[in-house]
């Protein structure tokens, strides 16, 4: 019995590892759409409305942010954009990994530093993922017609 809950906690830790990093991008507009929700719902609207504003938001932010990023010239935008959607990617990318490391560290140093180790690692993948959805300049020549 011991080695299958071993096994398991491996298997958790290993899903959520993997969920974390994929699903790092969606940081930022989470974080729009839960605040546009609350809002929302502040200022008077019923909880399922709330919900659906929030999503709508959510979604506009994330397609905005792509295309910005997809389509934009100067490498500066490319970099604010990536830099809006990387941070809050690094911060839930700390929270999660200081979440794991102070159940399995008793050093409180080693949390930190595994905490900080994590953010960065997630905060990568982010911005692996969204460089992944901007088109490649051999991609782009059919549109400018050469």
């Amino acid at each position: 019995m011991i080695a299958f809950n071993i096994l398991l906690l491996i298997t958790t830790i290993g899903l959520l590892c993997w969920l974390v990093f994929s699903l790092a991008i969606y940081a930022l507009p989470l974080l729009i759409g839960v605040t546009v929700g609350i809002w929302v719902h502040g200022s008077g609207a019923d909880p399922i409305g709330a919900i659906v504003i929030g999503a709508v938001a959510a979604g506009a932010i994330f397609i905005i942010g792509q295309l910005v990023f997809s389509f934009a010239r100067p490498p500066w935008i490319r970099l604010v954009v990536a830099a809006l959607f990387v941070g809050p990617a690094a911060v839930a990318g700390y929270a999660a990994t200081h979440g794991l490391a102070k159940h399995l560290m008793p050093s409180d140093n080693w949390q930190m530093a595994v905490s900080i180790v994590g953010a960065i690692a997630i905060g990568i993948a982010a911005l692996a993922r969204m460089a992944g959805t901007a088109p490649s300049e051999s991609g782009m020549e059919h549109l400018r017609g050469s």
